[in-house]
């Protein structure tokens, strides 16, 4: 890299690369020679003064090439904006395919409420993870099964600045690259295979989340969740519904595209750009409580406030007690969580007084109820929002009574906190 003047430029640059970047953040070619260099004007809005036109040189032979290309991209960063965020990322990063996600919101340009934006970031990721999953199987519910591949797979993948306009993350992930196979993935899976390409498990993650858009689609049709249940084998899963469902929500409209690294030819089958709107909420919800239904056991939903929070062994799931604020089966239950990830999700509930939406095989052991194999379907408003008022007496003896009723009962159940 080379600092000039406080800006940070790249040592080498692909020219094929920055013409690429140039075109997509709106730089017209208005000329140049062939093999030898173009000319790009800035769009209207830039504030790029310093020359009516850019030029790129393209011969990476020549012998001014490297002085020629310096001067190209000081001019460039004269536009601060365009460069940090469009132009700088698309140059340092090696061949990559770039993943979108972009969230509509009622802030200024370039902006989202500090909880949206999290929740976006935590979409994306649960997106990637999702998808990365569907490489391994195709599952209703994955729980905890390929968790390990698909975190290896994300540990590939670099996030991006947010661009301006609507508030977008952006994920690349090398195409050349590879996810190493476990001794346990790969006799399930690829024997005699040590890793699988991140290509390949891009290219899964866009299959699961097209097939959940059709199915949306289907159920805005028809009503009906059919469509959720018919394209498992396609990637949909308990995972991908409550991933997108995170984009949806509190959005003014949210979408998720993909841009392949032109190194390696893009698949054709495969589309590039999925919307969602705020009304996907209610199907992907309904959705999503039904992946996550075992029907062999009875599966309950509930509505409530956190109230425990506890890990008994390092790099479990983890369990919480949730209090009902609305009427059902129970009014107070431990969750004993399916996926890790979830746990982060309870803990935001709990310490921003949010309410929580959980699913679970219900079950009774003497005075306690338990939901097992449990997911946090999504996180909801505050509290204050619910039905069902709860004082605070009442709040701190229920506290009280339940590590105590842990105490009692850890002997008799392998199960308890």
């Amino acid at each position: 890299m080379t600092d000039t003047s406080g800006v940070t430029l790249p040592a080498r640059v692909d020219p094929s690369k920055l013409s690429a970047a140039l075109e997509e953040a709106g730089w017209v070619a208005v000329g140049g020679r062939r093999g030898i260099y173009a000319r790009y004007a800035p769009p209207e809005s830039s504030p790029v003064i310093s020359a009516s036109s850019l030029m790129v040189p393209l011969d990476e032979g020549a012998p001014e090439f490297s002085e020629s290309m310096q001067s190209a991209l000081l001019q460039i960063s004269q536009d601060r904006d365009l460069w940090v965020r469009s132009i700088y990322p698309r140059l340092v990063v090696e061949a990559s395919d770039e993943f979108k996600f972009r969230k509509e919101s009622a802030a200024p340009s370039g902006f989202i409420g500090w909880r949206s934006g999290e929740r976006l970031i935590e979409s994306a990721r649960r997106t990637l993870l999702a998808g990365a999953k569907s490489y391994m199987g195709t599952e209703r519910h994955f729980v905890n099964r390929h968790g390990r591949f698909a975190h290896r797979y994300l540990d590939q993948v670099l996030m991006g600045q947010t661009a301006p306009g609507s508030y977008i993350v952006t994920a690349y992930a090398p195409p050349t690259a590879g996810v190493e196979l476990s001794s346990a993935d790969a006799s399930s899976f690829i024997p005699h295979v040590a890793s699988a390409s991140v290509r390949d498990v891009n290219q899964s993650v866009v299959r699961a989340v097209e097939a959940t858009v059709e199915a949306l689609e289907h159920y805005r049709i028809s009503g009906s969740l059919s469509g959720f249940e018919a394209g498992v084998n396609r990637g949909i899963s308990y995972e991908m519904a409550n991933a997108l469902l995170g984009m949806a929500e509190e959005s003014d409209g949210a979408d998720i595209s993909i841009e392949w690294d032109p190194a390696i030819p893009a698949p054709t089958s495969l589309s590039s750009h999925f919307e969602l709107k705020g009304s996907d909420v209610e199907p992907l919800n309904k959705a999503a409580v039904k992946l996550a239904e075992d029907t062999s056991s009875r599966f309950v939903t509930l509505i409530g406030r956190v109230h425990l929070l506890a890990k008994k062994r390092v790099g479990s799931p983890g369990v919480f007690g949730i209090e009902a604020l609305q009427s059902g089966p129970v009014k107070k239950v431990r969750v004993r969580l399916s996926d890790d990830e979830d746990y982060h999700e309870a803990i935001r509930a709990h310490e921003g007084d949010l309410a929580l939406q959980v699913s679970g095989r219900l079950e009774k052991e003497g005075n306690l109820s338990w939901l097992y194999d449990a997911v946090v379907v999504r996180t909801l408003g505050s509290i204050d929002e619910f039905a069902r008022p709860t004082k605070r007496t009442n709040i701190a003896q229920g506290q009280g009574s339940l590590f105590q009723e842990s105490n009692r009962d850890s002997s008799s159940s392998p199960d308890s906190v």
